[in-house]
């Protein structure tokens, strides 16, 4: 009997310790989400400042600017749990900044503007900044989901409804260079 009694608190002990671990992961997971949080602010902070400042010398690619305006505040408004959402409108956002300078190769006074160029500086250290960010919630996303299927996890995991998470990718259109016409 005191073996059977000692085997179930062992058995009830190692599911607190999974349980624990999954809270943990998950709280991760959000912290991690939140350092990418800042690194978009950052980021959208920026961008009426980059349009304010491609306006003055590309007065006829209106069209292209207010699309970046219009994808930066569909970015703002996605709803703050929705992660998959938020990659989905950060993916478009980064497509439509990468559209901008290329437009830029297109203005040589543009190109030559300190204005321009320390909003440019400014952003990739933003952009890499956020790539770390991205990277370290990737790793985390990673163990979370490893945790979520693996056995005996798993059966925690189930019962306290400890889910997977998405990663946060790059689409596959995204991959490919930007193509500068002159």
């Amino acid at each position: 009997m005191l073996i059977l009694g000692l085997a179930l608190v062992a058995i009830l002990l190692y599911g607190v310790m999974l349980y624990n671990r999954g809270v943990r992961l998950r709280n991760q997971v959000d912290e991690s989400w939140s350092g990418i949080s800042v690194q978009l602010k950052r980021r959208y902070d920026l961008i009426p400042n980059i349009v304010s400042t491609v306006k003055g010398y590309a007065k006829h690619e209106q069209e292209t600017l207010e699309k970046v305006i219009q994808l930066r505040n569909q970015a703002q408004s996605v709803p703050a749990g929705d992660h998959g959402a938020q990659i989905q409108a950060e993916n478009a956002l980064t497509a439509g900044l990468r559209t901008v300078f290329a437009l830029a190769e297109n203005y040589p006074d543009l190109k030559a503007n300190t204005n321009f160029l320390e909003l440019q500086r400014t952003l990739t250290e933003v952009e890499d900044h956020l790539q770390n960010a991205r990277r370290y919630y990737n790793a985390v996303v990673r163990d979370n989901n490893n945790y979520v299927e693996t056995f005996p996890s798993v059966i925690v995991a189930r019962m306290f409804n400890f889910g997977k998470e998405a990663f946060f990718e790059i689409e596959e259109k995204e991959r490919d260079n930007v193509k500068v016409e002159f």
